[in-house]
C-alpha cells in the first residue's frame, strides 16, 4: 500500500466523518495502527435527528475527541448534477429546491467533480452543519457517493468496452456511466430489494442501449443478497460482476477493516 500522507497531513491531519440517517462513522490517517486508518463506527439511535445523534457522537466517540481541527464530510445526500460549463452560483439554490421541493431545513453546498467536469450540488442539515463547524474550523463537504464516481472513471477507461456501475450503499442503489470525461448516466435509487435494484439496474441498461454480450456491469458496496443479485443479472447480462475491495486494490490493510464501505476505502486509497 502506498504512503498515505505528506508531511504536512502528518502535522494536521483531518478526520473524516461519514453521515448517513442510519450510521455515521469517523476515520482518520494512522500509522500506529496495522491498517494505517484509526477507524470508528458510530450506530445512530432511530428516532432522534443525525444532528442530536451527531452531538451525543461528539461526546462518545474517541476518534472524535483527539483534539483535530480539519474535517471531511462524507454526507449521505440528495445530488443535483449540473455540468460544469452551466454551473452557475447565484442559483444554484433555486435549481436544488425545485428539485427537492422538501429541502428547506438543508443549507445547499456544492462540490467539484473537475475529472468528470461536473458540479455536485447538495444539502446538509442546518442543525448537523452547526453541530459540526462548532467543532471543526475548517471542514470539507463531499456527497459521500464522490470518491466511487472518481474511482470509477478512471476505472472505465480499462478494456474497450462500455461499462454501467451500481454502488450499493445506506439502503440506496446509485447508477453511473461515463463518456470520456462525463457522465453519460448518474442518478440514485431507494432500494433495499435484490428483485428492486436488478430491475433499476437492467431499466438503465436499456435506456443506454447497452450490448448485453459486450458491455459490463459492475456493482459494489453492500448489495441486498448479492449473490441472488448476480444470479439475476447474469441471466441477462453475459459481463455482469462484483468488486471485491480486497482483490481490487492488492489486499491494501484498510479493507481488511470490518465494516468500512467502498466510499471510504476509494477516498483514502484515491482521494476523492
Amino acid at each position: 500500500m502506498q504512503e498515505l500522507e505528506t508531511s504536512t497531513i502528518i502535522k494536521r491531519p483531518r478526520i473524516t466523518l461519514r453521515i448517513s440517517s442510519k450510521s455515521l462513522s469517523f476515520s482518520v490517517i494512522d500509522n500506529t495502527v496495522e491498517t494505517q486508518i484509526a477507524y470508528e463506527p458510530f450506530m445512530a439511535k432511530s428516532g432522534i435527528s443525525t444532528a442530536a445523534n451527531m452531538r451525543e457522537a461528539f461526546r462518545t466517540a474517541a476518534l472524535l475527541n483527539r483534539g483535530y481541527q480539519r474535517a471531511q464530510v462524507l454526507s449521505d445526500t440528495r445530488v443535483l448534477m449540473i455540468p460544469v460549463e452551466e454551473f452557475d452560483e447565484s442559483t444554484k439554490e433555486a435549481l436544488y429546491r425545485h428539485s427537492f421541493p422538501d429541502s428547506d431545513n438543508d443549507i445547499v453546498i456544492q462540490s467539484i467533480v473537475p475529472d468528470l467536469n461536473s458540479v455536485a450540488v447538495f444539502g446538509i442539515n442546518k442543525d448537523l452543519k452547526m453541530v459540526i463547524e462548532d467543532h471543526f474550523p475548517d471542514v470539507r463537504y463531499t456527497p459521500v457517493v464522490q470518491p466511487v464516481w472518481s474511482y470509477m472513471h478512471n476505472r472505465s477507461f480499462t478494456g474497450n468496452n462500455r461499462k454501467l456501475y451500481g454502488y450499493f450503499h445506506d439502503d440506496k442503489l446509485d447508477i453511473f456511466s461515463f463518456d470520456k470525461n462525463r457522465f453519460k448516466f448518474c442518478n440514485c435509487y431507494d432500494t433495499n430489494r435484490a428483485n428492486d435494484s436488478v430491475y433499476f439496474l437492467l431499466y438503465v441498461w436499456n435506456q443506454l442501449n447497452l450490448d448485453a454480450e459486450k458491455d459490463e456491469l459492475c456493482i459494489a458496496g453492500e448489495a441486498p443478497d448479492r449473490e441472488k443479485v448476480l444470479e439475476m443479472l447474469k441471466k441477462y447480462i453475459r459481463q455482469a460482476y462484483c468488486i471485491n475491495p480486497a482483490g481490487e486494490f492488492n489486499r491494501a490493510p484498510i479493507t481488511q477493516i470490518k465494516g468500512i464501505t467502498l466510499d471510504l476505502i476509494t477516498l483514502f486509497l484515491k482521494g476523492k
